[in-house]
């Protein structure tokens, strides 16, 4: 058993495939269009893969291709402003290479890693270093990118560059090894953190019934619940719009298609209250439809 395998069995977005061996959540390509996957059981020797996109046309005996890697998002400078689908693609990449309806199996980067930015260094050569430390600022429309060591990474400095960089290009390089400004992270797997803070600051939600009767503090959890056409979707929409948020991730994860499409429609053209500028310079938006197979839906959570 290796990278290659056959498809065994098609039922709906579910693929059982033979002749690979993978890991649990390891993306796979499946088909001849290669449509992304990711591994949901394993029993023996049969892989049960769940599509992100739709099966139909795939048959028995098609190719399936092992990644060996968990759906990972690109992390760096390009992502204010953004809108993504569940598995990082960009939206608007994609309606520029093939109009409005997306064809299945169609990949593209989730940064732009032809932009270059400005990256100013605030470490020198001969310093040491340790995962999580800052070592350079990037300037991004309303905030400031802190560039920092990736995790397992320990050391001197025994280079780093000032200038106009891209995303791919060497910024530094720390006991032999070699620093981006974007960073590759499995989406499932939780940024490493020095130490979990107590919330202690109110979030000024922009609503007066929710700062008055149901406060939130930055850096805690909220939730809505209710039946359909109760609210839940307006309410979020309203925090995103007018919280006192730094930075706005907004994730439809199985919203209906007019929900995001107004989401998609009105955000561009609101008017940030604190800078005067288009709120989608601070904010990044997931769209992922209620039509979308379950593994994409859930992979659109974590990606957020």
């Amino acid at each position: 058993m290796g990278k290659e395998g056959v498809i065994y069995r098609v039922a709906g977005p579910v693929v059982t495939a033979v002749g690979i061996s993978p890991r649990m959540y390891d993306v796979i390509l499946v088909g001849k269009e290669q449509l992304m996957g990711e591994v949901i059981k394993i029993v023996g020797e049969k892989t049960i893969i769940q599509v992100y996109e739709d099966t139909s046309g795939v048959r028995p005996g098609e190719k399936v291709v092992d990644t060996g890697q968990p759906l990972v998002a690109e992390l760096g400078p390009g992502l204010l402003g953004s809108v993504y689908d569940g598995i990082q693609r960009p939206l608007p990449v994609l309606m520029e290479k093939m109009g409005n309806f997306i064809e299945r199996g169609v990949t593209a980067p989730g940064l732009d890693h032809n932009a270059k930015w400005p990256f100013t260094p605030v470490v020198k050569q001969g310093d040491k270093v340790k995962a999580g430390q800052i070592i350079g600022t990037v300037p991004e429309r309303a905030i400031t990118h802190k560039v920092m060591v990736p995790p397992g990474i320990n050391g001197q400095v025994d280079m780093i560059k000032q200038g106009d960089f891209t995303v791919d290009d060497i910024v530094a390089v720390i006991d032999g090894k070699e620093v981006r400004m974007m960073q590759k992270w499995p989406v499932r797997r939780g940024r490493p953190c020095g130490k979990k803070m107590a919330p202690d600051e109110p979030l000024i939600t922009g609503q007066r019934v929710l700062d008055t009767l149901f406060p939130l503090t930055k850096g805690g959890t909220g939730a809505i619940p209710g039946g359909f056409g109760t609210g839940k979707t307006v309410t979020q929409q309203q925090l995103a719009k007018w919280s006192d948020a730094e930075i706005v991730v907004y994730i439809g994860c199985g919203e209906r298609g007019n929900e995001m499409t107004e989401v998609l429609t009105s955000f561009p053209e609101l008017v940030d209250p604190k800078s005067g500028k288009p709120l989608m310079n601070r904010t990044v938006l997931i769209a992922n439809t209620s039509n979308m197979p379950v593994a994409a839906r859930e992979a659109s959570v974590y990606t957020g």
